[in-house]
């Protein structure tokens, strides 16, 4: 019976390697949506080339309940060879799609390492406002259709690495630009009360006294009319409220299935580095807070990044509290930003890997300045010990 098969399979897998193709290669395919050109998503291409994509998923899942092509033995079933075709199908559709779904959200998250320079119109009679980073406000007219694409093109089994890589690349990008962002203060938005006031030495503030009364000398008095409506305000973003918002933003995507062996390791993996941008805010708060700050002692910060990797913590820390010349992790280690940022920080494991040479040169450097803050020299003894700790639990 299996021998049968084999032929009808290959021209099968023939067939749709053919009428793949042309989706493939059409430029559709790679079309994703953008803040200034939000079209249909997935388009008619991109929705050709999932329904083949999902039809092989529905015939690799009958293989695997049946437990075929499993056995490279050429005695066995002999179906290897089919069953990787079919494999090859869907990862040639759904990698190049979430690809094209990283190429937009990359630069976006990477963005909000740069403060927010917008300039917000203030309407007259609005209450105070929030103003987000432009990023975010992209974010969050695109990351719901980028939410439903990923849901429903990631459901095969082979498809969770993709996705979970996506989601961690993403995750990790966010928290590198979050944590090396410094905020600046813009001077205060003049709302259109404050603007149409007359300068000094205008007519109208003039201390000359008219040469006849006023006209309302001779007006009947009327009851006062309704107080102006107080100015509106505009509050920009700090780097910790555009932080939780990307979160909200970002768990609405899709995370690997946990209830499958083959994908609970890429879905411990995921929850984990969710996390640490979800505990980012109240690091952020605390240190960049004056009030927060002056109360902010080693175990709080110990408490405050438990869940945060230390290289992503550690520039916070030092650019809030750290002292003078220590602005940056990097200038502290005597390389360029790039430099640090391409050997250390290009993924959680490349910064885990780094997080004890770091934070002992950090430390070596801080013990030998009097002029360091004790505090931060205190929590890196404590994380210091921390990661050293974890490591040998690890082995």
């Amino acid at each position: 019976m299996l021998r049968s098969l084999q032929r009808p399979l290959t021209v099968l897998l023939t067939n749709i390697s053919g009428q793949l193709l042309p989706a493939l290669s059409s430029p559709l395919f790679h079309a994703v949506p953008t803040a200034s050109n939000q079209s249909a998503f997935p388009n008619g291409v991109q929705q050709y080339a999932l329904s083949i994509s999902k039809f092989c998923e529905e015939l690799l899942q009958v293989f695997d309940e049946l437990g075929l092509g499993i056995d490279a033995d050429v005695r066995g079933d002999g179906l290897k060879g089919i069953r990787d075709g079919i494999v090859s199908v869907i990862n040639r559709v759904v990698n190049p799609f979430v690809a094209s779904i990283r190429g937009e959200l990359v630069p976006l998250i990477e963005a909000l390492e740069n403060p927010n320079s917008t300039v917000a119109k203030v309407q007259p009679g609005a209450k105070s406002s929030v103003v987000y980073h432009p990023a975010i406000v992209s974010l969050q007219t695109l990351m719901p259709l980028y939410a439903r694409a990923l849901t429903t093109s990631t459901t095969s089994v082979l498809s969770q690495a993709t996705l979970a890589s996506l989601l961690i690349s993403i995750l990790w990008k966010a928290m590198v630009a979050l944590s090396h962002r410094v905020d600046f203060k813009p001077s205060p938005m003049l709302s259109p009360e404050t603007s149409n006031k007359k300068r000094r030495g205008s007519p109208s503030t003039s201390t000359t006294p008219p040469i006849t009364p006023p006209p309302g000398r001779f007006m009947i008095k009327l009851p006062p009319s309704r107080p102006p409506s107080p100015p509106s305000t505009v509050c920009y973003a700090s780097a910790a409220a555009d932080c939780k918002a990307l979160y909200e933003l970002l768990v609405t995507l899709p995370r690997p299935n946990s209830e499958q062996d083959s994908t609970r390791l890429a879905r411990e993996a995921v929850d984990e580095a969710y996390e640490g941008l979800k505990a980012l805010p109240a690091l952020l708060d605390a240190v960049h807070n004056d009030r927060g700050r002056s109360e902010v002692n080693a175990g709080n910060l110990i408490q405050l990044t438990a869940d945060i990797p230390s290289l992503i913590a550690l520039p916070i820390i030092l650019h809030a509290l750290g002292g003078p010349g220590t602005s940056s992790v990097a200038a502290v280690l005597g390389i360029s930003d790039e430099e640090y940022r391409k050997a250390c920080l290009s993924g959680f494991s490349r910064a885990e890997e780094c997080s004890i040479a770091v934070t002992q040169r950090v430390l070596d450097v801080l013990q030998t300045n009097i002029e360091s803050n004790k505090t931060v020299i205190r929590w890196l003894e404590l994380e210091l010990a921390d990661i050293e700790e974890s490591m040998t639990e690890n082995l």
